[in-house]
């Protein structure tokens, strides 16, 4: 009997309207119509279309006891409601909606629903209900997937910055970004702007040219991340939701009364939370959009009395405020961070640590902790930073350092962390005569013992 119901449905042209016959499901049943392949601009009628779906007649009375077992087994779709109105019956009666990948048959329940089904006195047997799908009802895949041409990526994917969806299209998807724009900001409440990125990141100023899919062209942004919040123009800064938890990890290595030197510090995702942690906090970053917005979010957030801004090259200011504020420093106790966040380049910017400070070293120091990151496409990251590290810094940080693994950007791409204690013979030597990595660590200087290393 239901061999050939499943047939006469499949190869049947006529449709009634509401409640038909009792059949099983055809399949792919969530598939737009073919003639939307190739769009390039957004018809959403063309994407209605009329579906069956197996449906269980439930009394009123029981309903909700029912919704609570089949939670697992009712239809999930965008909009659609789960429960509609028992046309040819009376008013007594529900139909609830299931999931037609989930239910093809009363087989199809599992033991506990099944058991669920009798206690209520509910029959296991299937109507099926036709529902009219409309573009709202379908997923951004469902979407994509049938404008698209066959065969080639299909990209949903984008970082979420405030209002701004930014998303990274591929050559193959650039005649229909209009459309993915628009799909992607209606599928995703919340989202006003969608832009694709059109050039690689700028390392000098972190930026990348980007234009507008959909939506509004306010590229003036406000996110929130780990309790702070930050507002900045994401045209013109750069920022990267992908780091929060990075961000997170690096701020809890700072303790109340540390001091944290942020060398490219953007709008401020390492210095406002260290600083609302107790710590003073020199922030710096040459971008003037950036140092501009990190001053922003220091008023904004109640830390400007706590932050310290600066708009120079990153030499400069290891140079100029980070070797003011040492020597005083090194006396203390508490720690002394240096952080350097431009993983496309600061590896390079560790040789300004070298004769950094010209005075004798005293015997007691509390020498600063420097976490460099850095990307790497070599076989083994973690070693190819220590060696790059190393060759900048003039000494040799094998087994003297901690690598931590960051994320991974892209096929073959790592970003890595490097963690060290800036060594004596590094800091207080004359940087002309350290140009190149030593086998072996400089003399020990006298009377002085060697500071710990990290490991």
């Amino acid at each position: 009997m239901w061999k050939e119901d499943v047939e006469s449905f499949l190869f049947s042209d006529s449709v009634s309207s509401g409640l038909i016959g009792r059949t099983m499901m055809e399949p792919k049943l969530y598939r737009p119509p073919p003639e939307v392949r190739g769009m390039t601009s957004l018809d959403k009628d063309a994407f209605t279309q009329t579906i069956r779906v197996p449906a269980l007649q439930v009394p009123t009375g029981v309903l909700n006891k029912v919704m609570k077992s089949l939670k697992k087994s009712t239809i999930q779709r965008p909009g659609v409601h789960r429960v509609v109105q028992d046309k040819e019956e009376s008013s007594g009666f529900r139909l609830v909606l299931l999931d037609p990948h989930r239910v093809s048959s009363a087989s199809s329940f599992s033991e506990a629903e099944a058991e669920a089904l009798r206690s209520f006195d509910v029959s296991e047997e299937l109507q099926q209900y036709e529902l009219k799908l409309t573009y709202d009802n379908l997923k951004t895949e469902e979407v994509l997937e049938a404008v698209l041409p066959q065969g080639q990526d299909v990209t949903s994917a984008f970082s979420r910055v405030g209002h701004i969806a930014h998303m990274n299209l591929r050559d193959h998807q650039l005649p229909y970004k209009n459309l993915i724009g628009q799909v992607i900001m209606d599928k995703n409440p919340g989202v006003t702007c969608v832009v694709n990125k059109t050039n690689v990141i700028d390392s000098t100023y972190r930026n990348f040219k980007m234009e507008v899919l959909a939506g509004e062209e306010n590229m003036v942004a406000k996110v929130k991340e780990n309790g702070v919040t930050y507002e900045f123009d994401f045209s013109h800064v750069y920022w990267n939701p992908r780091l929060s938890t990075e961000h997170h990890r690096m701020v809890q290595l700072v303790k109340r009364g540390d001091t944290v030197f942020d060398v490219f510090a953007g709008v401020g995702p390492f210095a406002i939370p260290a600083a609302r942690l107790g710590a003073k906090v020199l922030a710096n970053d040459l971008n003037p959009e950036s140092y501009r917005w990190l001053q922003h979010n220091c008023k904004l957030n109640k830390v400007e009395s706590k932050v310290q801004t600066f708009n120079l090259d990153g030499r400069d200011f290891i140079r100029g405020p980070v070797k003011q504020e040492l020597p005083a420093l090194l006396k203390g106790e508490s720690a002394v961070h240096v952080v350097m966040n431009l993983p496309a380049l600061a590896l390079e910017f560790l040789d300004a640590f070298q004769g950094l400070l010209q005075l004798e070293p005293p015997c007691e120091l509390s020498l600063p902790t420097v976490h460099c990151y850095g990307f790497s496409k070599h076989d083994n990251p973690e070693a190819d930073v220590v060696e790059r590290a190393s060759r900048s810094l003039g000494f040799p940080l094998e087994n003297k350092c901690s690598v931590h693994f960051v994320r991974n950007v892209a096929p073959n791409k790592d970003m890595m962390c490097v963690r060290f204690t800036v060594p004596k013979e590094v800091l207080f030597c004359s940087s002309e005569a350290k140009t190149e990595p030593s086998e072996e660590p400089a003399p020990k200087r006298p009377k002085c013992e060697d500071a710990p290393n990290l490991t």
